[in-house]
């Protein structure tokens, strides 16, 4: 099968990063596609940054259909507009941790990058989780282009301190550009830590196998053609 994992920032050196974590992830027989959109903001730091995000991953989807998709930004930008366009089943990496989070502990903690983005993770666990699932969510204030491995140390400590404060079971990382140090994190809390691209890669794996897709019914079926104007206008169907 073909997953395409896309980045919805225009950023590469996050597209290899992500891209390292699906392919570690998916199983044998499983293509890997990791795409850069064509147009979009160079990371995702607010609701404009995601807005704006939204056209490059329905590009994405349009121009390459597969038998998956995976968008692997924590906010999940564009995932119920990309599920009209694609093919085969979609899976926003926030949608795949917070999800895989409730199968192992009673309650989890996110950590993230900056603090404004606390509140659309808040956003994404109440719609995704039994209430009470997110005990909460906790920021580094690092920015998305400055996360390497030297922010292991920033992310554990702060995830320590999640656990304690939150009473939490499981730790969610709260952005793609984190997917790196998931394993080396693990190691040192001693608890799951999820790494929502290694999820949703091997959920969309899973939904392939079992031949399901997104219904097509009402909500998520086909939009309508209609016509776009200026910026929009390639997106007219």
């Amino acid at each position: 099968m073909r997953i395409q994992v896309i980045n919805p920032n225009t950023t590469e050196a996050m597209t290899a990063t992500i891209e390292a974590s699906a392919r570690a992830a998916a199983g044998p027989g499983t293509l890997i596609e990791a795409i850069t959109p064509v147009m979009g903001p160079a990371s995702i730091e607010s609701h404009y940054d995601e807005a704006l995000a939204v056209p490059g991953v329905l590009r994405a989807v349009a121009d390459a259909p597969a038998d998956a998709h995976v968008i692997a930004c924590f906010g999940d930008p564009g995932l119920d507009a990309a599920r009209e366009l694609a093919t085969g089943p979609v899976i926003g990496i926030a949608e795949a941790a917070m999800h895989a989070a409730t199968l192992l502990g009673r309650g989890f903690s996110v950590v993230t990058t900056l603090s404004r983005t606390r509140g659309r993770a808040r956003d994404l666990a109440a719609r995704y989780c039994p209430p009470h699932a997110c005990r909460g969510v906790h920021a580094t204030d690092i920015p998305v282009l400055s996360l390497s491995p030297e922010s292991l140390d920033r992310v554990v400590a702060l995830a320590r301190h999640a656990l304690d404060h939150d009473g939490s079971d499981v730790i969610v990382l709260g952005c793609a550009g984190m997917a790196d140090l998931c394993a080396a994190a693990t190691a040192e809390l001693g608890v799951p830590v999820i790494d929502g691209v290694a999820a949703a890669v091997t959920l969309a794996e899973s939904l392939v196998r079992l031949g399901l897709r997104t219904s097509p019914r009402d909500e998520y079926a086909p939009p309508p053609a209609k016509l776009y104007t200026g910026l929009l206008t390639g997106f007219a169907r």
